[in-house]
Formats: C-alpha cells, sequence, structure tokens
C-alpha cells in the first residue's frame, strides 16, 4: 500500500515508491521531496527537490548533512511539507527525521525516535547513523 506517514504536520516520512507517486505527493500537499540515496528517482510531478547522496551502509557520513537536512525542513514547513525518503524508508530518511526533531523541535533523541516510530513502524537507523545521533 501507497502511504505518507506524518511525522510533523509539516514532514512526512515514506519508502521512495510511495514518495514518487504524484497522487500522494498532491494529497498531502507536499511541496518539497527530501531524497535521502544516490539512486532513488525523484516523482515526476513538478515540486522541489533535494538529494543527500549516501547509501545505507554505517560508514557512510550521513552527519555531514544534518544541519543542512534539518534547516531546509524547518524552511520548507512556511510553504508546505517534506516528504523525506530512502529506498524502504526505515534507515536514512529516519535518521534525517530524527536530526529534524531534535534541532528544531528541541526533543531528546528518545523522543524523537519515538516520534518517527510512531509515525512509521518499520524505521530502525543502522548504528552507523544512530551513533551520531547522540
Amino acid at each position: 500500500m501507497l502511504q505518507l506517514s506524518t511525522v510533523t504536520d509539516c514532514l512526512l516520512i515514506s519508502n521512495a515508491q510511495s514518495a514518487c507517486s504524484n497522487e500522494l505527493i498532491q494529497k498531502e500537499k507536499v511541496t518539497l521531496c527530501f531524497n535521502v540515496s544516490k539512486q532513488q528517482p525523484f516523482p515526476s510531478m513538478r515540486v522541489s527537490t533535494l538529494r543527500v547522496p549516501v547509501f545505507d551502509d554505517p560508514q557512510e557520513d550521513l552527519y555531514k548533512y544534518f544541519d543542512r537536512c534539518a534547516d531546509a525542513i524547518a524552511s520548507e514547513a512556511e510553504r508546505g511539507g517534506t516528504v523525506v525518503y530512502c529506498k524502504n524508508g526505515r534507515s536514512r530518511s529516519a535518521t534525517v527525521c530524527v536530526a529534524y526533531l531534535l534541532k528544531h523541535q528541541g526533543l531528546t533523541l528518545t523522543d524523537a525516535f519515538q516520534v518517527v516510530k510512531s509515525a512509521r513502524s518499520v524505521v530502525a537507523p543502522n548504528p552507523g547513523f544512530w551513533t551520531p545521533l547522540r
């Protein structure tokens, strides 16, 4: 089933297949598609797009993108919503959502992770992404 899961009123998380559904993008009023992968496509709809080119590999340095990602999501909140996605919507995208909640919502790591996990139950950042969140 295609679905964009709501993390906050301006932030959604998803897998690539759902995030590339023009129907869902339109329905959820998404204005920014944040692709946290090197290979996954963007939707064909005309929306703003950003790519963080990392693989789901504990050796990848996703940390260096945390501030840029969190700030872009916060900035987009004034215009509409952001969907953050990776191939399966489990590790890379979840990590970026947690980083946003830490920086711009002032949540603790435990609370931020629980918010994301409540929105999308399959989230599980890999150890290489989890450690820098601490």
